[in-house]
């Protein structure tokens, strides 16, 4: 489809990701559409197909997209002139062509004050969830072994050692959320410096030290070329054998199979996983056999609150643009130095000042 012209150029066309489309062709969740209210200059649309890969034909005439699971390579934002913003629900990149959207003067905005509190919430689920058997003493509950309670004694948590893998965004609101429990906190993030550590309420210390004192060890770090496969068979045995992993980042930063034998063969007491390598999880992945791993579908964080936080937050990032102004938070913010990105904000501050009265 060929770019827009004249008067048309005045709507701003957004095309929302299929995998937020309900049966009733609703999004299945408040995302926060009434972000939207009065602004008429803004219209939304699912796009034509649920697809796992956004081809160009399927972006074609939109000025933004609201994309929530797909992943968005380089010939999707090369090949259609009208595409300024891609507006994240959440806050991970690592399917979406970054250079290929900056070189072509695409934003990537990201919602890290919509998933802060929600995936930390659920990082700590995880973790109480193991230290006290929770989901083995269902098991055994309704099998009515109630006489095989004295095998599953927890884990308490008072002076245990929790260690941090990413004290980012994330990372820091988990230190708050522990501080009631009297555990020590830890952390491994090569961002980040001992002052800004400390300032979270945590020790900073090397990966190694970290996986060989933590009885949890709990992964927040984004997946890149550095981070994938970070917990892998050697980390998983350097880890104390009574320690559980819990993961709500991204499948890639564990080797997937590694874990499987690890929990098999005792080198790890338990993990609590959120996310998977390959999504969904086949029925037939050995994980789902053992008795001492904890599995969600990758979106334990899903709450009410978080959904529509994580929408009102992209939203807003596609009002700032349709007003002119570059949004708050960026996923690679030399974008702002791009003179496409630079014209087509322009263009749209040109358009609000024509329609102010007088």
């Amino acid at each position: 489809m060929p770019g827009r012209r004249g008067a048309d150029r005045a709507t701003f066309r957004v095309g929302v990701t299929r995998d937020l489309r309900g049966s009733d062709g609703k999004p299945f969740a408040d995302i926060g559409l009434d972000t939207l209210d009065g602004h008429d200059e803004i219209s939304w649309a699912f796009l034509a197909e649920d697809a796992d890969v956004l081809t160009p034909e399927l972006v074609a005439g939109f000025d933004a997209l609201f994309v929530g699971r797909p992943a968005v390579p380089a010939e999707s934002v090369e090949r259609n002139d009208d595409l300024t913003l891609l507006a994240r629900w959440g806050v991970g990149f690592e399917k979406i062509d970054v250079a290929a959207c900056t070189r072509n003067g695409v934003a990537i905005s990201l919602a890290p004050d919509g998933v802060r509190r929600p995936v930390a919430v659920a990082a700590l689920t995880l973790v109480l969830a193991l230290s006290q058997n929770l989901v083995r003493l269902d098991r055994l509950t309704r099998a009515g072994r109630w006489d095989e309670r004295r095998s599953l004694i927890g884990m308490g948590l008072v002076g245990r050692t929790v260690g941090i893998v990413g004290l980012g965004n994330i990372g820091g609101e988990l230190v708050q959320l522990l501080a009631p429990f009297d555990v020590d906190v830890i952390a491994s993030d090569p961002w980040v410096d001992e002052t800004a550590a400390g300032a979270f309420g945590a020790m900073l210390v090397s990966l190694d030290e970290l996986l060989a004192r933590s009885d949890f060890v709990v992964l927040l770090c984004p997946l890149t070329e550095t981070t994938h496969h970070l917990v892998d068979a050697d980390a998983l045995a350097a880890m104390r054998p009574g320690a559980f992993l819990v993961n709500v980042s991204r499948g890639g930063v564990v080797d997937q199979q590694a874990l499987g034998d690890a929990l098999a063969n005792g080198v790890i007491r338990g993990a609590g996983i959120d996310v998977f390598e390959h999504e969904p999880l086949r029925s037939d992945d050995p994980l789902l056999a053992l008795d001492n791993v904890i599995v969600t579908p990758h979106a334990l964080c899903w709450t009410d609150q978080c959904l529509r936080d994580c929408g009102v937050s992209a939203w807003l990032s596609v009002l700032a643009v349709v007003g002119g102004r570059a949004p708050d938070r960026l996923a690679d913010r030399s974008v702002l130095e791009n003179c496409r990105f630079q014209d087509a904000l322009r263009r749209r501050a040109d358009l609000v000042a024509t329609d102010l009265p007088g």
